[in-house]
C-alpha cells in the first residue's frame, strides 16, 4: 500500500519521502572502500579494491552532498573504509561542511589518523564523530583489525578530545568469544573520557571466514544486561538522528547506545539512506535496492536538477524494512568497507 502523502511539483524539489510517509532527513556517504586496518566482521584479511575510475572523485561526492543537502537532508555524515586516508579528504570535509542547508556533518573513523586531523575536522565543521574501538588490550586489538595498532587509536581519542567536536562516540561490535568480557570496561574508558559508546550487533554483510557469525553474535539484550549489573541504566528519548538507543546513568555525562538490526528492527522509522563508494544510491542496507547515481554524474555533469531528479525518484524504490539472519548465508554480498559504516 502506498501510504506517502501527496507530493507538490514545488515539494518534489525540497523534500525526500518514500513510499511508507517516511521522510529521508540523514545520508551516510562513503568517500573509499580502502582501510588501513581489516577489521574481521568488515571485510576479508586480503580484498581487492576498486580501480580509481569506478569510485567517485571528490568533486562527484561533493556535487551529491549538495544535491541532498536541498532535497532537505539535514545530516551528512561521510565514512569509508577509513574516510580520512582518503587523498584531498579535507577539501571534502571543507566543502561540505560549508552548505548552507547543512544542520549537521559528522564523520565515522578507525581514529587512527585523528592525532593529525582532529582540529581541522572541526575547524571545516564536523560536529560529532564516531570512533570505531572493539578492545582495549593491544594484542586483541590486532587480532580484531588485523593491522590495526590500539595506542595509535588511544591518543586520536585523546586527541578528538581536546579539539572540542561537541560529541564524541565510540562504536563496539561486541563477538561472543573475542570481546564480550571488555564490555565493562570499554565502559569505563567511555566514562572516564566523558564520551558515549555505542554497541552494534554485528551485521551479515559480506561472505568472512574469520569466524562463525551465528555462534559469535551477541545481542543488544545480552550486553545490556551485563551492563546493568554494574550501572543503574535509564532509558532515554535522546536522538542523534541514527538508530542507536540511548541509556543514560546518573552518575556520568557518558550515554550508553545500542543499535540492534537483528533483535529489535528500526526500520519503521528509518530516516537514512548510503551511498557507496562507486555511487550507488542504497536505499536499505540490509537489501540491494539501489540507484547509480555514478553513471548520472558523468552523463550530465554540472546538472544538479537532474541528480536531484534522479534521487526524489529513487525513493519510491526504499523497501519497508530488511531481513537479516545470521543462521543463513550472507544475502547481501558486499562488505561494510564499500557500503560504508
Amino acid at each position: 500500500m502506498n501510504c506517502r502523502e501527496p507530493v507538490t511539483e514545488d515539494q518534489s524539489t525540497s523534500i525526500l519521502v518514500d513510499k511508507f510517509g517516511r521522510r529521508v532527513t540523514y545520508v551516510r556517504i562513503s568517500i573509499t572502500d580502502r582501510c588501513d586496518f581489516r577489521c574481521v566482521y568488515c571485510m576479508d584479511e586480503e580484498m581487492t579494491f576498486l580501480p580509481r575510475a569506478e569510485i567517485l572523485s571528490l568533486e562527484e561526492i561533493s556535487a551529491v552532498a549538495r544535491a541532498f543537502s536541498e532535497l532537505g537532508v539535514g545530516k551528512i555524515r561521510l565514512t569509508g573504509g577509513e574516510p580520512l586516508i582518503r587523498k584531498g579528504v579535507m577539501s571534502l570535509v571543507d566543502e561540505v561542511g560549508a552548505l548552507p542547508n547543512l544542520d549537521e556533518l559528522v564523520l565515522t573513523t578507525n581514529g587512527s589518523q585523528l592525532t593529525k586531523l582532529s582540529s581541522g575536522l572541526v575547524s571545516a565543521g564536523v560536529k560529532r564523530i564516531n570512533i570505531s574501538l572493539d578492545s582495549l588490550k593491544a594484542d586483541r586489538f590486532l587480532q580484531l583489525t588485523r593491522t590495526g595498532n590500539l595506542d595509535t587509536v588511544l591518543k586520536g581519542v585523546d586527541s578528538a578530545v581536546a579539539a572540542g567536536f561537541k560529541r564524541i562516540k565510540l562504536n563496539a561490535v561486541i563477538l561472543k568469544g573475542r570481546n564480550d568480557d571488555e564490555i565493562i570496561d570499554l565502559v569505563n574508558y567511555a566514562r572516564e573520557k566523558e564520551i558515549d559508546i555505542s554497541f552494534i550487533e554485528e551485521m551479515p554483510l559480506g561472505n568472512i571466514s574469520s569466524h562463525d557469525r551465528a555462534e559469535s553474535y551477541c545481542s543488544s539484550d545480552e550486553i545490556l544486561e551485563i551492563i546493568s549489573q554494574t550501572y543503574t541504566l535509564t532509558s532515554s528519548s535522546e536522538s542523534t538522528g541514527g538508530p542507536s538507543k540511548y541509556y543514560t546513568m546518573a552518575d556520568s555525562n557518558s550515554r550508553i547506545g545500542f543499535i540492534s538490526p537483528h533483535s529489535h528492527n528500526f526500520c519503521g522509522d528509518c530516516n537514512r539512506v548510503r551511498v557507496t563508494v562507486e555511487g550507488r544510491l542504497l536505499l536499505c542496507l540490509g537489501n540491494e535496492h539501489s540507484v547509480d547515481l555514478k553513471g548520472v554524474l558523468r552523463e550530465y555533469p554540472g546538472d544538479l536538477t537532474k541528480l536531484k531528479k534522479v534521487i526524489v525518484d529513487a525513493m519510491d524504490l526504499k523497501p519497508e524494512r530488511h531481513y537479516f539472519d545470521n543462521n543463513a548465508d550472507p544475502q547481501i554480498l558486499r562488505f561494510m568497507n564499500t557500503t560504508g559504516g
